[in-house]
């Protein structure tokens, strides 16, 4: 259980680790990059399209992207046309997916006030939801978490 009034969080921001992934991936273009990295957009000229980011942002963001590792950049090249680079999601960058299905989930409930234009099923069809799962597979409350600090 998370204590009810701190003073001071747990651990001090130069040793943690949500820190250390804000700094990889808390910029909206890094975001809303990844965002269409899941749903298959792998080439600059789709990006740059899809996200109406300007170039020299976008190319930027891509080189964070290629050196954080969450994405691999390779060379493609279309008859008659120069070599270009795509971007595939590393398997770093497709573990982000769940946490990109949260806050699209979370964004369902409270933004859009359950106006949801996507939504996530499992293979059978029925609706999935993110959540927190112990190591035995069981759903956990948020209300039954604690953090716990290494000593």
């Amino acid at each position: 259980m998370l204590p009810a009034r701190t003073r001071r969080s747990p651990v001090p921001p130069d040793e943690c680790n949500l820190v250390r992934s804000i700094d990889a991936i808390g910029d909206k273009w890094v975001l809303l990059i990844l965002r269409s990295a899941l749903y298959g957009v792998r080439r600059f000229e789709d990006f740059h399209q899809e996200l109406a980011i300007p170039r020299t942002v976008l190319s930027g963001r891509l080189k964070k992207l290629v050196s954080a590792g969450l994405l691999e950049g390779r060379t493609y090249r279309e008859p008659g046309k120069r070599s270009r680079t795509e971007y595939i999601l590393t398997e770093a960058g497709s573990d982000l997916r769940p946490i990109l299905i949260a806050l699209t989930q979370w964004s369902d409930r409270w933004l859009a006030a359950g106006d949801a234009p996507v939504s996530f099923t499992e293979k059978s069809g029925g609706g999935v939801r993110t959540g927190f799962v112990n190591d035995d597979g069981r759903e956990v409350s948020p209300q039954d978490l604690r953090v716990v600090l290494r000593k």
